[in-house]
């Protein structure tokens, strides 16, 4: 690691890296200094709030910056605000911004630079199921230099990776240390955590214990609405955001449940290129929830069970499944499913 230290560089995501209590977000970013960290700090509240098309309007004048944390807190609100916004073209130009920022000398001579680049490249290529350009060995060795935001959203990363190797305890260890060790409040990173718990549960099986930290997610978003990253992982929560939502918060689940819907297309028009015909793009959101659990070998009793319908309903979502998709068994479902 180089020596070399600048100790005027703050670090990007300036919402992500600050302590507040749940329900203080809005008062968090009155306290924001008047400057380009105020406006990205503003950016990434649209985005969390899933209101992209503002997050977009606040980062995308510093796509360009010459302030490099400023750069690549613009080229990762702005590369999953064009997700949700289906702009595939400019979600991968926000990627390639990113990837060439990476190769500017003052990151690769500053270590604070070169581990707030690793995290950014290894979240966004994470989310996209994309082959991580940093390994974890090497990202490790950079990430205690993060402010405790950041790492805590560096651990969801790396828990979201071993999700997609399938180790899934795994998973749900190095998430649930990091909720049990934090030092301070950060609402942004826990909710990832939790719910990225929630999906490392759900993968074995413990259903009141993946609905236990979906639930704490919820808790800590509900009160400053910050429900875009719910709608991101819908479809790892394999039901689970249905089952806790449905009754009590309705009106919640539908906007949640639309943010997954255009998240969800511009996801795919992103990964279509390399994943072609094996991405299942025309399933609605409770087609894919049962999906995924069937490949999982549950049964239609336990899916029923699970989201809270009639084992009749569960049969017919798949059999409409399996019609869209051109196939007639369970076993087939899983070269679409992106496990």
């Amino acid at each position: 690691m180089s020596q070399i230290q600048d100790d005027s560089w703050r670090f990007p995501m300036p919402l992500m890296c600050s302590a507040f209590e749940s329900g203080m977000l809005d008062y968090t970013l009155a306290q924001m200094p008047k400057d380009g960290f105020g406006a990205i700090a503003h950016a990434e509240a649209f985005y969390y709030r899933g209101l992209p098309d503002d997050a977009c309007r606040l980062a995308e004048p510093y796509l360009t910056s010459e302030d490099l944390s400023l750069r690549l807190s613009a080229c990762l609100i702005c590369a999953y605000a064009n997700l949700s916004l289906n702009r595939s073209v400019a979600a991968r130009r926000c990627l390639r911004h990113l990837e060439e920022t990476g190769k500017d000398p003052r990151v690769t001579e500053n270590p604070r630079a070169r581990a707030s680049y690793m995290l950014f490249a290894a979240s966004a290529c994470v989310l996209l199921h994309f082959p991580s350009p940093v390994s974890r060995e090497e990202f490790n060795s950079y990430a205690a230099l993060l402010p405790e935001g950041l790492r805590l959203f560096a651990t969801y990363a790396l828990a979201h990776r071993s999700y997609l190797e399938g180790d899934y305890g795994r998973c749900v260890g190095m998430a649930e240390n990091a909720l049990s060790m934090k030092q301070g409040s950060y609402p942004v990173a826990e909710i990832f955590l939790h719910v990225m718990t929630a999906v490392g549960w759900i993968n074995q099986h413990d259903t009141d214990r993946a609905k236990a930290h979906f639930i704490r997610a919820w808790h800590i978003a509900q009160p400053d609405d910050l429900i875009e990253m719910l709608g991101e992982h819908h479809g790892l929560l394999q039901g689970v955001l249905e089952s806790c939502l449905k009754k009590d918060f309705p009106q919640d689940l539908a906007r949640i449940i639309k943010i997954t819907d255009r998240f969800s297309r511009g996801w795919r028009s992103v990964h279509n290129p390399t994943a072609g015909a094996s991405v299942a793009d025309n399933l609605t959101t409770t087609e894919f929830a049962i999906s995924m659990l069937a490949c999982r070998g549950w049964t239609n009793d336990e899916i029923a069970a699970h989201l809270q319908i009639s084992r009749g309903t569960v049969k017919n979502r798949l059999s409409s499944a399996y019609a869209k998709l051109g196939i007639s068994s369970r076993a087939a479902l899983r070269q679409f499913m992106l496990l």
